[in-house]
């Protein structure tokens, strides 16, 4: 699935299916593309990723045909038109609570290369852009997606006035932050948690807007459950928590039946 056609999926309401990559290494492709992937997600906001290496990344799983999806360190416009220059299809921006945090993000998705006041005047309807350069801007940015991170009471307060901001593609509920904020961290069974999760899938479907949830937790069953419920942007777990997971299971039945103690932590681990 290229950008286009992740994209084209988001504005139609279908499911996409991905996975948070960590791991840089080349072998790594052949088995991400073996697994039939829309996307996978790379993260430069938690995860250590340099700029060379991130647009090897995007570069090669563009060209096996599967969409890159990376989150910027901040909701800043020029840490995307970078990421963007470097290959990524769709931009994933953190924290986001403000309505011109999207709009500024907006411009840098939908309309790289044109950036400073006349950019600022065309997002805000002061001014309108011509017709040429419209079309180029169009077709220079056709496969690019916006996404933004829902993951505070603030921004579930705003969600109404977020949801509206024209350019958005989807958003992206990040559990963790999201539970930190409603001051119970890490408790995804509670029903409060799981009640807002609700609620965001709910008025961004109402918007017309993709949803998605980072499930890295292990809670395979709450991610079918919101899939019903309505969310369509599939982010499950990552190739580490998937490595711990398993590693730590079959370690413990090779401890098991060769007669060893088993005290191997299966935990997850939060990105």
């Amino acid at each position: 699935m290229n950008g286009s056609e992740f994209r084209r999926n988001l504005k139609e309401g279908k499911k996409v299916f991905g996975t948070l990559i960590t791991c840089p290494s080349p072998q790594w492709l052949e088995v991400v593309e073996s697994t039939g992937l829309d996307f996978v997600f790379i993260d430069t906001e938690h995860i250590a990723i340099d700029r060379t290496t991130l647009s090897w990344m995007c570069q090669a799983y563009k060209g096996l045909g599967v969409a890159t999806l990376v989150r910027i360190p901040l909701p800043d416009p020029y840490y995307a038109c970078m990421v963007l220059d470097g290959g990524a299809d769709a931009i994933v921006a953190p924290y986001i609570e403000d309505v011109e945090e999207i709009k500024k993000l907006t411009g840098a998705v939908k309309y790289r290369p044109l950036k400073g006041k006349k950019l600022k005047d065309f997002m805000d309807g002061k001014i309108q852009l011509g017709q040429s350069l419209l079309d180029y801007l169009n077709k220079a940015n056709q496969g690019k997606s916006l996404i933004a991170n829902i993951e505070s009471i603030p921004a579930m307060n705003n969600l109404d006035q977020l949801l509206k901001v024209p350019g958005l593609d989807a958003v992206l509920i990040g559990p963790h932050d999201l539970s930190c904020s409603m001051e119970m961290p890490e408790e995804y069974d509670d029903h409060h948690f799981k009640s807002n999760v609700d609620q965001i899938i709910e008025k961004a479907r109402n918007n017309d807007i993709s949803i998605g949830i980072h499930v890295f937790y292990g809670g395979i069953q709450d991610e079918v459950d919101w899939v019903k419920k309505g969310a369509n942007l599939v982010l499950h777990s990552s190739d580490i928590n998937i490595f711990h997971r398993m590693m730590a299971k079959e370690m413990d039945y090779l401890k098991e039946k060769t007669g060893v103690s088993t005290d191997s932590d299966t935990g997850e681990i939060a990105i």
